[in-house]
């Protein structure tokens, strides 16, 4: 029994780290963007696509947990999952975990930074996005480690 409960750990991990990460970069660029509308609401648009980037790690950490649970078997056999493999899931889930917790805190701050940007040069919001897709990378990548690492840990 406690091989699941490792193996939950890990999916929590996974989904509630990178969730954090969307939640606290979308609130940093969303407090940005918020300031910015009060002075030009024309620039709305522009500004829900910044605030919207970091919200991607959450969906990674969705993915992942989604992919962890795919992998477990009937109910009737949570008993059979030994404690290693649910510490190789837990460790599985990690780099979607920290990745996303990390890198939607900063692109939290570059979507913040672009929202300036825009305040600024309305015209130039590619150019702020693309510094924020630059962190992105990143949660792409812990995501995809994450999936290789799962795919070799046998049920």
């Amino acid at each position: 029994m406690f091989g699941f409960m490792f193996v939950i750990v890990g999916a929590a991990l996974a989904a509630g780290l990178a969730g954090a990460g969307s939640a606290f970069g979308t609130g940093i660029a969303g407090q940005a963007a918020n300031g910015v509308t009060s002075e030009d609401p024309g620039k709305f648009g522009s500004l829900l696509v910044l605030q919207a980037l970091p919200g991607t790690q959450g969906i990674y950490g969705l993915v992942a947990l989604f992919m962890i649970a795919g992998k477990l078997p009937e109910p009737e056999a949570f008993g059979g999952i030994s404690v290693s493999t649910g510490l190789a899931m837990v460790g599985a889930a990690l780099p979607v975990a920290i990745t996303g917790l990390v890198s939607g805190i900063y692109q939290g701050k570059v979507c913040a930074a672009a929202c300036s940007l825009v305040a600024k040069r309305a015209g130039e919001v590619g150019k702020g996005m693309v510094y924020a897709v630059i962190v992105e990378t990143y949660a792409v990548l812990g995501l995809l480690g994450t999936i290789l690492l799962l795919q070799r840990i046998n049920m």
